[in-house]
This record gives structure tokens, C-alpha cells and sequence, in this order.
């Protein structure tokens, strides 16, 4: 039984409309009549109808000419056509003309029932794929808090919905900046079974070595010297969700076995115990480097590189994705709007054509340290170009005033300002954090500090 469904029957012959309200009313539909057109498109109006069962022929309006006023303020109803043998090339008109089906008097009540429901069965297919195209079109620029339309987004979007409901070991590939710490929490926030679960997120770069064992595992009371009461690890924290290691690269060779048997067996023992504990916990990890490379350097193991990367997903850079530019400068404009006092109401084209020809080298975090900046630095609520640092705003005649001696010139040396320049650039967008300002600047942090002690800004 429908419930909640309105059907309007317009048709003049008491005893049709009498009959027609009652096997339709039998079926659990709300029932509404009226007697001739005029009342018909008064009543359509107030009750908003699902389905009119309409009479081809009425004393003051053809059927055809109501179902056309109706349709002009009650754009969403379906039309059915009732009519003699005789006029039956007229409903095949009002069809053309949009009604949904017609029914030949005498009508038969199965009949009757029969139409009804396939043609709420056909309005509830319209609206799933109304519903499913309103979520497909919101997909394009946004899912799980990314951002982007890009090809390759799109695909990425595509494989996490196709894992979201199973237990696979993710590995994420991409450049510092690019956004893996959102994916891993796109994928963990997309599975209906872990959703409501933890999210730990372990950057295992950051932790000293000496710490990273504790830090994953835990440790029990005096199993070193600082270690004065037991303590749970990350993994034990991330039961029943997920856990994400981010920079993988950078555990330790004998973490990497220990790693290796929570993967294959979902046990592990905390630092100085001897009880074995299980977890159920999704694994994601991430890099930022070329992993067959390490293994060929004997820096990671081979067997853990496979176990890990049983599902791959290489994150674009920005530079490759430029059509997201404008798109990601929204959302990040609208997101400082919120919490910064100066409200940026748009921005220049002429900054955003600056922002789509970087190459963005720190990726979706360095535009968005950018834009924070140039939202402080803004003069007025219009973002403009003066808002941006020199480096971005002036490579091109940087590059142009370079200078070859006649006798030539060594390229490091004419290199060696510009070159400082930019560090001291990303230096001051990061606060002098030498862990960020690395990231900005996609190096390591040793070849950062070099660079540094090679330009006197230590």
C-alpha cells in the first residue's frame, strides 16, 4: 500500500468519479476529486498530486488543455488519461504531450490498481537517479573532503567507493603536500563497518627511532628506563578502525618485520612483554618515495613492500591537476573566511592565472599556506596579486634578469640568488619550520639544512 500518495480524479460522470475514489481509496491512496476542469487545476494546485486520473473529455476544458495549466505551476504530477474507445487517438496525443499512460472506459478496477503502482514504481526509479545524479555531480569537485574533478581524482574517488567495505591493505603514493593524509581519511570515513571507529594517523618520520616501537606498540611497565607505567600503543588505540602510516619509509628495518606480522597475522607484543596481543585494524601506509628504489638500497623490505601494496593509489601532484586550482582556492577562501575577521568576498582573475601557472612544488599545502598568507596580507575583500610572495608572483622576470658573463658563467652560479631566494621564501611561509619549509620546497630536510649552511642562513 502506497501511503502519503495523493491521486486527483477529474471527471465529470458522478458515478466514474464515486467508483474511482473508492477502489483507489481501498489501496491506501489519499484521494481528492473534482467534478469538471476549472476545479480540477484549483484543486491540483492546493493538494500538489502525485498522479491526476483525468477524464479526456470535461464540460467546460478538454483533459489536454488542464493537464497544460496544471503542469504550469504543478510541474512534478503524472497524468493519466481516461477515455471512451472513441477518442483513444486523442490519448495517445495527451502521452505525447506528457501524460504518463491512459485507461479506456469502462475501467477495470485491477487494471486501475495495476497503473498505479507501476507508475509510482516508475516515479521511484526517476527520483533514485535524480538523488544518484545530484551525489555523482557533487562527487565531481567533492568527496570525503577532497576536492577536485580532475581525471585522475575522479578515479581515485571511484577506487575507494570500490574497497570502502573491505579490509585491504592501502598504499598511497604521492609528493609531500599532495593530500595522502586525506585520502587515508576518505577510505577510513567511506567504510560502513569502521566509519564510527578510530582513525590513527602515525607519522613515522617525526617519532625518533628509539621511540617508534613504544609509539606503535606500546610498552609495558619497566621495559626501559623512562617506561614507568604500561601504556597502549597506536595500534591497540586504532582497534576495530584504522590506522595510517604516513612516511613508511622511514621505519626501521626492524620494525619493518615486526609490521610485516601484524599484517599477516594481526598479532603483535608491546615493548617489553611477552603476551601476545590481536587487533583488528585496517592498515593504510603512504610514501613520499620511489619504494622499489629502497628496496634495491636495502632500506625496506621487499616482502612488506608487497603485503602493503595490495592496493596502490598514486596522488597526483598539483601541477598535473591545474583545473582544481580554482576550485581548491575556493574552498580554501571560504574556509579562512570562517575563521579569520577580514572576509575575502572573491579574487582577482589575474591572481588566479598566477595560481594555475605555478608549479606549486609544496602541492595542495603550499596553496593553501599561500592563500592563508595572502588572506592576512589583503588590502580591502577582493584578493589581488600584491597579496602574493615575490617567488610566485615574479619568476618569470627573476629568469630574465639572469645575466651570462661574456666569458661565461658557471649555471651554479648564476643560480645561486634565485636559488636563495625561494629557501628564504619558504622559510619565512613555513615560520622557519625547516620540516615544513622542506616539504614546501619538496626536498628532504638534509638537502634543506646544506642549502641553508651553503647561503649563510643558518
Amino acid at each position: 500500500m502506497e501511503k502519503n500518495k495523493t491521486i486527483l480524479i477529474i471527471e465529470d460522470d458522478p458515478f466514474v468519479r464515486e467508483s474511482l475514489y473508492e477502489i483507489i481509496g481501498m489501496e491506501g491512496y489519499r484521494v481528492a476529486m473534482a467534478e469538471d476542469g476549472l476545479s480540477g487545476v484549483a484543486m491540483a494546485e492546493t493538494e500538489k498530486p502525485d498522479v491526476i486520473l483525468i477524464d479526456l473529455r470535461l464540460p467546460d476544458r478538454t483533459g489536454i488543455e488542464v493537464m497544460r495549466m496544471v503542469k504550469q505551476n504543478v510541474p512534478n504530477v503524472d497524468f493519466i488519461m481516461m477515455t471512451s474507445y472513441g477518442t483513444i487517438e486523442s490519448a495517445v496525443d495527451a502521452m505525447k504531450l506528457g501524460a504518463i499512460d491512459y485507461l479506456t472506459k469502462p475501467i477495470n478496477d485491477e487494471e486501475i490498481k495495476i497503473l498505479l503502482k507501476r507508475v509510482f514504481e516508475m516515479r521511484g526509479l526517476k527520483e533514485e537517479n535524480i538523488q544518484l545524479k545530484r551525489e555523482l555531480d557533487h562527487h565531481k569537485d567533492h568527496f570525503h573532503h577532497l576536492i577536485g574533478s580532475d581525471a585522475k581524482m575522479q578515479k581515485i574517488y571511484t577506487l575507494i567507493q570500490a574497497i570502502q567495505d573491505t579490509d585491504t591493505t592501502v598504499l598511497i603514493k604521492g609528493e609531500s603536500g599532495t593530500g595522502k593524509g586525506m585520502i587515508a581519511q576518505a577510505i577510513h570515513y567511506s567504510d560502513p563497518a569502521r566509519k564510527e571507529m578510530p582513525f590513527i594517523e602515525v607519522s613515522c618520520g617525526a617519532i625518533p627511532r628509539e621511540l617508534l616501537e613504544s609509539e606503535l606498540f606500546g610498552h609495558v611497565k619497566g621495559a626501559f628506563t623512562s617506561a614507568i607505567r604500561d601504556r597502549i600503543g597506536r595500534f591497540e588505540s586504532a582497534n576495530g578502525g584504522t590506522i595510517f602510516l604516513d612516511e613508511i619509509d622511514a621505519l626501521p628495518p626492524y620494525l619493518q618485520v615486526k609490521l610485516l606480522r601484524v599484517l599477516q597475522q594481526k598479532v603483535f607484543e608491546r615493548v617489553g612483554d611477552h603476551k601476545t596481543l590481536h587487533v583488528d585494524v585496517r592498515i593504510i601506509a603512504a610514501t613520499n618515495r620511489d619504494l622499489a628504489e629502497e628496496i634495491q638500497k636495502n632500506n625496506f623490505r621487499e616482502d612488506l613492500f608487497y603485503r602493503l601494496n595490495v592496493i596502490s593509489i598514486e596522488v597526483p601532484p598539483l601541477r598535473d591537476r591545474r583545473d582544481d586550482i580554482p576550485v581548491l582556492t575556493e574552498h580554501f577562501l571560504a574556509r579562512f573566511n570562517e575563521r579569520m575577521p577580514r572576509k575575502i568576498k572573491a579574487i582577482s582573475k589575474d591572481a588566479v592565472k598566477i595560481l594555475v601557472e605555478y608549479d606549486w612544488p609544496g602541492n595542495v599545502r603550499e596553496l593553501e599556506n599561500l592563500l592563508e598568507r595572502a588572506c592576512v596580507l589583503a588590502q580591502g575583500d577582493v584578493l589581488a596579486v600584491d597579496a602574493f610572495p615575490d617567488y610566485l608572483t615574479a619568476p618569470k622576470q627573476q629568469l630574465a634578469a639572469l645575466k651570462v658573463g661574456p666569458n661565461g658563467s658557471p649555471l651554479k652560479d648564476v643560480l645561486r640568488e634565485p636559488e636563495k631566494k625561494v629557501i628564504v621564501e619558504a622559510l619565512e611561509q613555513s615560520g622557519w619550520n625547516r620540516k615544513r619549509a622542506a616539504s614546501i620546497l619538496n626536498i628532504n630536510r638534509t638537502t634543506l639544512y646544506n642549502k641553508m649552511r651553503k647561503h649563510n642562513l643558518l
